[in-house]
This record gives C-alpha cells, structure tokens and sequence, in this order.
C-alpha cells in the first residue's frame, strides 16, 4: 500500500532526523567510539528495562567485561549476578552464551552481519538490526514498539500499533528510510526517540511534534481506531515472576550454593516456590547440587 501523501517518506526522514540533532539525549550507547559490544549489551539490557536502570549497570558490565572474551571465560552464573535488578534474567544467560559464540565463532568480535547477527542465542529481528545499524552503520529499518507507534499515528492514521508483524513492519519502516546510510542510521534512532519522549503512548506531546504537520492521525482529528493490542502483561506483585526473582536474589547474595530450605524463606506460598523452583531450574538459571542445595549456574 503506498504511503499517504501526509506523511511521504521525503518528507518525513528530513523532519525526523533534524529534530533529533537537536532533541536526543546523551546516552552511552550514542556516543562516538562506543564499541560494537557495548551497543550487543546494551540492547540487551534495553528489552523491557528504562534506560535510566540500564545505564549504571551497563557501565559496571562493561568495565568488568569490556571484550565478549572476557564474559566467556566467566561462569555463565557470573552474568546472572552481575544483572542484579534489571528483571528477565534469561536475558543474562542468553548474553553470556552470544559472549560464549562470538569468541568461539567469530574471533571475539561481534559480527556486523544481519544473519551472523540473527545466529547468536538470544538475538531476534530487533536486537540483529539495531547493532548493525547503531554499532556499524549499515542501512536497515529498526523497529521497535516506540518505531511502530510513530508510524501507526503518522503514517497510518491509527491510534496506536497492533500486534508485532515482522512481514509488515519492516516493510513498513524501509519505505521511510532515506538512501544515505548515515541518514537511515539517524532516522532509525530518530523515530524511536520521538516515540519514547513526544510521541508516547498514554500522553502524545502533539503540540511539540516534529511531524504534527505531516501527521495522519492528528489531520483526521485523533479518531479511535479500533485495533488488536498486545494483551496487557499481569502484575508483577504475588506473581511467579516475582517469586523467581526472589530465589534469584538469594543464590546472586550468596557466594555459595544455598540449602532449598532458605530459598523457600523467600516465597511465602509453598505451590509458587515449587513452580518457582522448577521454571529456573528449566530455563537453566539455577543448578541442583543436590536434592538440597542450588547455585547459579
């Protein structure tokens, strides 16, 4: 389907990438000579975590284990501790397992190739494109939530995005990108900034919106598009989830392996402990010792 002639991608690009000259925060991960590596992490760190958690712990992973090789060479358990409060810590695992395959199969250097990219444990379409765009520059639509907002509104006239589409939406954000890679790398991180700090899901900053002009959704007067969303995530408090992180949180203060007694001490329902228990132990973020005893791995 072409673009409407609201939002024609030469003219949304050039609006996009000039604000975000002006407009982008001072992140690490922006900053010149960042190291391939540091964006891998980083990227990481970023699935469902705000920046401002990410930043000092990003800081401490790096100094510690500034080369993948370094990583590597640790326990993968080493990774799950140094992770601390940053939730989802398969994330952990999985980045401790690309460190594992890049110096194994790519002589310790990230690899800059989309699909060599896509081979390593943990990386998806997102996560492939976003370091080689951010950390070398290649010309590649990156789409996350934020991107996929901004295009529904502007281009599409449509509230808010549906469900994630991979066929659809990186379809979608290349018909956008201009030619030069610079400017494709700059307008990627353009769009997902305008979608984190103006262009935000609850409260858009219309009136401050480098696109308001351009805007399909603000020319058709902000109609309610009736779309299928994302089903909303269940509360954290009293979850498993949080009873995982409880044990979690026990085995990354202790030096040891810890007794199962203790680590039932952190999970008030005995049913929860147990599935607690079981998940970590499938998902390989916990081993036994024995019947009795748990440590990372």
């Amino acid at each position: 389907m072409p673009l409407p002639s609201i939002a024609r991608s030469d003219e949304l690009a050039p609006l996009v990438v000039d604000w975000f000259a002006v407009h982008a925060r001072d992140l690490p991960w922006r900053r010149p000579g960042f190291p391939p590596w540091g964006t891998l992490v980083s990227e990481f760190m970023l699935q469902q975590t705000p920046v401002v958690r990410v930043i000092p712990r990003l800081d401490e992973w790096l100094t510690r284990w500034p080369e993948p090789a370094d990583l590597a060479a640790e326990p993968a358990g080493e990774a799950v501790r140094a992770w601390q409060s940053l939730g989802y810590p398969r994330r952990a695992l999985n980045l401790h397992a690309c460190a594992v395959v890049i110096t194994e199969r790519f002589g310790g250097a990230v690899p800059n190739d989309v699909d060599a990219l896509l081979s390593l444990p943990g990386v998806g379409d997102y996560t492939a494109r976003a370091v080689a765009v951010f950390a070398f520059g290649s010309r590649h639509p990156v789409v996350d939530t934020n991107i996929r907002r901004v295009i529904a509104r502007a281009v599409d006239g449509h509230p808010d995005a549906s469900t994630p589409n991979a066929k659809r939406d990186l379809p979608a954000m290349t018909a956008l990108l201009p030619a030069d890679d610079t400017a494709a790398a700059r307008f990627n991180a353009g769009m997902m900034e305008l979608g984190a700090l103006i262009c935000t899901a609850r409260s858009p900053k219309c009136e401050v919106c480098p696109l308001a002009n351009v805007c399909a959704w603000r020319a058709a007067g902000y109609p309610d598009v009736e779309i299928t969303r994302k089903p909303k995530q269940k509360k954290y408090e009293g979850s498993d989830r949080q009873a995982r992180g409880a044990i979690i949180r026990v085995l990354r203060e202790s030096p040891g392996p810890v007794p199962a007694a203790r680590l039932a001490e952190a999970v008030t329902e005995p049913a929860q402990y147990s599935r607690a228990l079981s998940g970590l132990l499938a998902d390989g973020l916990l081993v036994a010792i024995d019947d009795d005893l748990f440590a990372l791995p």
